[in-house]
């Protein structure tokens, strides 16, 4: 018997829509869209961890001097160096004429220091110590040189989806083409935290006083650490050319915000927006559950299954970001590539569940058939073909073939 493919327009109608009506939602929300946070400064983007909900995005993707945030790359590379045994914490590093010679914040390094890596790594976080930079990277560089580390770098940071980032040295330093985006900044600090966890209670150390050369910085510049909100990291930077910044992050019960602000015009200002944006992520969203896991939310037709369709659900509960004002339903749809043709397997992903929480952007989670669907027998594939046949008659004369 000849059966229809299931790629024919014709049964596409029938079987295939590509957006399907909603089952029900576990718990549906209202989302009033929240008063958006006004920041002085000239990109700022804020990241809800939990839910991937961006809460705050300005100028987000825009290449712009970083200063000494750049200075996370450097120690995400020095990180994965020592999860790789390519670097011991306890190893001894010499100190290069050229590393020496950085002015700025340094660790007052010279030429006839070997230091400890796990010193350079805490001059790097809590000092911002531009030498000791330097030091790794002359370290870790394929050809020895800040400049073979720079071209490391930001080769590294393309692979880990950090599109937007150049790297010309270690440090931030002012350099022509030195350049990285907000977001990748939030990107590179959230791979920190989640890729080095043993290593991030680093970030949150106030004060280290290293060999006491350095009565003059000893102290970390993160504003916010010890004022009770939750700040637990990562850097401050500054340049004429960049202004004040800050990569930021904060944990308040379960959940976690990373956030960046640049290109503001006194530590004043940057600790005061600071602070404003991290009380205005916890206090103006919470987060909220909105579709319990293995709850059928929609049903999907099988082109030639023993069942004419299949239920779709999450594997997990799907949680979101709403702001603290919603209210009791929120629009969302499911939307698949139809048609959907047998065998599926239990667990297969047939689609997904999008939805935009009170004016935030668009949320989609994957959708997994609840159950096997089998192909049919041969009553399935006759009433398969009667389907189409009648589809055929309804839309009129066939396009000649």
């Amino acid at each position: 018997m000849l059966m229809p493919s299931p790629t024919d327009p014709r049964l596409s109608r029938v079987a295939g829509a590509l957006r399907l009506t909603l089952v029900a939602l576990a718990a549906t929300l209202f989302a009033l869209p929240a008063l958006a946070f006004e920041t002085r400064g000239s990109a700022a983007y804020v990241l809800d961890v939990g839910t991937g909900t961006v809460l705050l995005s300005k100028d987000a993707d825009q290449p712009r001097p970083p200063a000494s945030m750049s200075k996370l790359m450097t120690l995400y590379v020095a990180f994965e160096a020592l999860r790789d045994g390519r670097l011991t914490l306890d190893e001894r590093l010499p100190v290069s004429q050229h590393a020496m010679s950085y002015r700025g914040s340094t660790m007052f390094l010279d030429t006839t220091d070997r230091v400890r890596v796990e010193d350079l790594l805490r001059g790097i976080i809590v000092l911002s110590g531009n030498d000791a930079c330097a030091v790794i990277a002359e370290a870790l560089s394929p050809d020895g040189t800040e400049a073979g580390f720079a071209r490391y770098m930001t080769e590294r940071a393309h692979q880990i989806g950090m599109a937007n980032s150049t790297f010309a040295n270690s440090n931030g330093w002012p350099a022509a083409g030195h350049l990285m985006s907000v977001k990748d900044l939030a990107v590179l600090a959230n791979r920190i935290i989640t890729d080095f966890p043993e290593y991030y209670p680093l970030f949150s150390e106030t004060e280290f006083a290293f060999d006491g050369r350095a009565p003059s910085n000893t102290h970390n510049r993160n504003p916010l650490l010890g004022l009770g909100i939750g700040a637990d990291g990562l850097k401050t930077g500054h340049t004429q050319e960049a202004g004040f910044g800050l990569v930021g992050s904060a944990r308040q019960g379960d959940r976690r915000v990373i956030f960046v602000i640049s290109g503001l015009a006194s530590k004043e200002a940057r600790a005061d927006e600071a602070e404003a944006v991290v009380n205005w992520s916890f206090r103006q969203f919470a987060e909220k559950t909105v579709l319990a896991a293995e709850t059928p939310v929609a049903r999907a037709p099988v082109f030639m299954g023993r069942e004419p369709e299949v239920d779709l659900v999450a594997t997990e509960d799907v949680k979101t970001i709403l702001p603290a004002l919603a209210g009791s339903e929120i629009a969302a749809e499911v939307i698949y590539g139809g048609p959907i043709h047998a065998p599926v397997a239990r667990g297969q992903q047939l689609a997904e569940l999008v939805f935009a929480p009170g004016g935030l952007a668009e949320v989609r989670h994957p959708l997994v058939a609840a159950r096997d669907v089998p192909v049919g027998g041969f009553l399935v594939r006759v009433q398969t073909a009667a389907k189409a046949l009648i589809a055929r008659f309804l839309s009129g004369p066939a396009e000649a073939m």
